[in-house]
Parts: C-alpha cells; structure tokens; sequence
C-alpha cells in the first residue's frame, strides 16, 4: 500500500474514532459524574485526528514527530477517561470495549509511526 494511501486510511481512522467519542458522549447519562468526564473524553478523543491532520504540514522530521507525539498523548488521556467511564460504570463495558481496542490499535500505528521516523532521521 502506497505511504499516500495509509495516510489517507489513518486519516480516516482517527476522524471515525472521533466521531464515535461524540456519539459516546451523547449517549452518556446526564448525571453530573458522567458529564464531566464525558466532556474530558471529548475534548481529548476528538484531538486525536486533529493533531494529526497538522502532521501534513509538518516543517520538518521533528515537528511531523511532535505532531504525532501530541496525537499519542491525547489518545493516552482518552484511554484514560474511557477506563474511568467502565470503572464508575457509567457506560457499559460491552460498548467501551471497541472504542478502547481503537484507542489501543492508533496507539500502536502512532508509535511504530515515531519510531520509523527517528530511526530515519539517526540513519
């Protein structure tokens, strides 16, 4: 698969698993516990393709790098709420459970992505 196209596919991938954070947010109960770890899983699950579009446009290896790492980290906060979401059983662990296997699979892409380009740029 050309590099144009896996951009594309990881593009695609991160704006889908933000608009399931938005759905998971709907679908939150109203109670003020769930409301306001749902805004924090929103805010940070919603980043996560944002900070990775700029990626494009990236001015060089480490900014592209910093790009990426930003990526990583809101999906590592975005980890974190969901797990906090199954932990106070806010929402069930059934539905959680697909959104946090994405959250795990971007991670993975994201820093075999950071690997790939240090090991270019020491080569």
């Amino acid at each position: 698969m050309a590099n144009d196209q896996k951009q594309e596919d990881l593009t695609d991938r991160t704006r889908l698993f933000a608009i399931r954070i938005v759905k998971l947010f709907g679908a939150l109960p109203k109670t003020t516990e769930a409301q306001v770890i749902g805004k924090q899983v929103l805010r940070s699950g919603t980043s996560v393709g944002a900070q990775y579009r700029e990626c494009k446009f990236a001015k060089s290896s480490a900014d592209f790098i910093s790009k990426i790492e930003g990526s990583l980290q809101e999906l590592e906060e975005t980890s974190y709420w969901l797990e906090l979401l199954e932990e106070m059983q806010l929402f069930s662990s059934e539905k959680l459970r697909p959104l946090r296997a994405e959250a795990t699979e971007l991670t993975a892409i994201f820093v075999t992505i950071v690997k790939k380009v240090k090991a270019k740029k020491l080569a």
